[in-house]
């Protein structure tokens, strides 16, 4: 898991939020390319590893947990 501090756990989530809720409205959206510009926008750092692992979760199941998924 990315070994996160809270602000940038906070805003990994919110990054989530707006693509779960994209793909919810709009699933013909790249989750990989939202999740990442998103991230990086927000100045969150994540391995590809961990980027994919929340793009499976969010493809899956919508919005999650970001500090559940990657835990």
């Amino acid at each position: 898991m990315a070994h996160l501090s809270d602000e940038h756990l906070k805003a990994a989530q919110a990054v989530v939020e707006r693509v779960g809720a994209y793909q919810e409205t709009a699933p013909d959206r790249d989750t990989a390319k939202e999740l990442r510009d998103g991230m990086e926008e927000a100045g969150v750092a994540l391995s590809d590893g961990d980027l994919a692992t929340l793009v499976d979760a969010i493809d899956d199941r919508g919005v999650v947990d970001v500090a559940e998924v990657l835990g």
